[in-house]
């Protein structure tokens, strides 16, 4: 299993942002383009692809760990 440091290693955000915005898009029945709106007011600014990507590359991790 990959290391912490490793997992979100060349990532622009910090890992607790992109932890936080998967596990909200995972839990809650939200699409991607209400993150962006979620993140802006928090005075990040992404693009929704770039939450699909993160979901899509770190969700199998997550579930692998929580089991």
């Amino acid at each position: 299993m990959e290391s912490v440091l490793n997992l979100f290693k060349w990532k622009q955000y910090e890992s607790e942002v992109i932890l936080l915005t998967v596990r909200w898009y995972l839990k809650y029945s939200l699409s991607y383009r209400d993150l962006v709106e979620m993140m802006k007011e928090r005075g990040l600014g992404m693009a929704h692809t770039t939450i699909m990507r993160w979901v899509h590359q770190f969700s199998p991790e997550l579930d692998k760990r929580i089991r």
